[in-house]
């Protein structure tokens, strides 16, 4: 069940966010090993945002799952997650923070209970 939230100063109306949403939940699917049938995304376009003291093109991830990711593995999955946010929104790799977080099933709602 991971969960992947974009937040970028990209303008909307410049990328056609289905093929975004798409491209990253098949590489988060991957990256972190789980099937995409698990894997929400969402993308919020259009933020105020300045990084490095420019408003050029930037973005912040937060990726929580349940296990299946830490340690090195991030840097694949870091990895993954760029390469779809240089292709379909344009924003350079080095202007993307991700945080990680691996949760507790327990932690974790669905379907009117938890996953533990």
């Amino acid at each position: 069940m991971p969960t992947l939230n974009i937040i970028t100063n990209v303008a909307g109306d410049r990328i056609t966010t289905s093929d975004a949403l798409k491209a990253l939940s098949k590489a988060v699917a991957g990256a972190v090993g789980k099937p995409e049938q698990w894997v929400m995304v969402s993308v919020t376009t259009d933020k105020p945002m300045i990084y490095g003291g420019t408003e050029e093109p930037c973005a912040f991830g937060y990726l929580m799952s349940i296990g299946s990711i830490g340690g090195d593995k991030n840097k694949k999955i870091s990895a993954a997650i760029c390469e779809v946010l240089t292709a379909k929104l344009g924003v350079p790799a080095n202007r993307v923070y991700i945080q990680f977080s691996d949760a507790k099933a327990s932690d974790v709602g669905w379907d009117g209970s938890t996953f533990a």
